[in-house]
């Protein structure tokens, strides 16, 4: 991009929108940020979810042909593998009594060509048509206490959460329909502060491994594992990765070992 947008993010504890958002990557050579006070997470209370079961969405047209059906074919082989392996294990530090962070699985997937989408969608409308297809259609599962509603768009879309949109101020997001529902929003990486110098599949795995751990600490956002200045599990290494079974994942903040992992 030819200039530096400003990252939208609610940084006060007084905000009553918390972080929630995978942010823009933007190297900074040679800048050395001011030293902050050390992350810690603490529990708000909140419901975890304690056996995620992702249920991949794809909105749009064109993801039933070439590249797009074989980009959603590796989305959905990479939740297969990566909610039944060590990424789940390292968030069970953050079990509480009576919710003990286990394994997940994937439960299926569909593909919506209706309603059609334009240049633009907010997240109001995005939370209307997922309660239209539970309500009406039988390729969606049910809403229940661990069920995650995995939504990805094609390029060209751009989302708008919070007065902010993707590719300028956000990558991804989750977020949840009364306490009730809980999704994420996966815009298409079609901008370099989206990449962070990845390919385009290993952009995606990493911003959703991102969400992914932080719907399951904080799926009603500021009610579970939380930190007041730095947000979410992943917030805090944001654009960290590492691999696991060659998929590329982001790291996630661990308060026991008092780092990202």
């Amino acid at each position: 991009m030819a200039t530096r947008p400003q990252i939208l993010r609610p940084i006060s504890p007084a905000q009553t929108d918390p972080i929630r958002i995978v942010p823009l990557h933007f190297p900074s050579p040679g800048i050395t940020a001011a030293p902050a006070a050390a992350p810690q997470l603490t529990y708000r209370n909140g419901p975890l979810l304690t056996a995620v079961e992702v249920f991949t969405v794809f909105w749009g047209t064109g993801w039933d042909a070439a590249p797009m059906n074989a980009l959603m074919r590796d989305l959905n082989v990479f939740f297969d593998e990566i909610l039944d392996g060590v990424l789940m294990d390292q968030l069970a530090e953050y079990s509480v009594p009576g919710q003990t962070i286990g394994h997940g699985r994937h439960t299926g997937s569909t593909v919506l060509v209706a309603p059609a989408l334009g240049a633009s969608v907010t997240d109001r409308t995005i939370q209307h048509v997922l309660e239209q297809e539970i309500s009406t259609n039988s390729a969606f599962p049910q809403p229940n206490a661990n069920r995650l509603y995995f939504l990805y768009v094609p390029p060209n879309v751009r989302v708008v959460q919070g007065g902010s949109a993707s590719c300028q101020a956000f990558c991804g997001y989750h977020n949840d329909i009364n306490g009730q529902i809980f999704y994420t929003v996966m815009p298409y990486p079609g901008c370099s502060g989206c990449m962070g110098g990845l390919q385009q599949f290993e952009a995606l795995t990493s911003t959703s491994s991102h969400e992914l751990c932080e719907a399951i600490t904080d799926p009603i956002p500021g009610k579970g594992w939380y930190d007041d200045v730095h947000g979410e599990i992943g917030d805090i290494c944001a654009w960290k990765t590492k691999k696991i079974n060659n998929y590329v994942v982001q790291l996630e903040w661990s308060n026991a070992e008092n780092k990202c992992l």
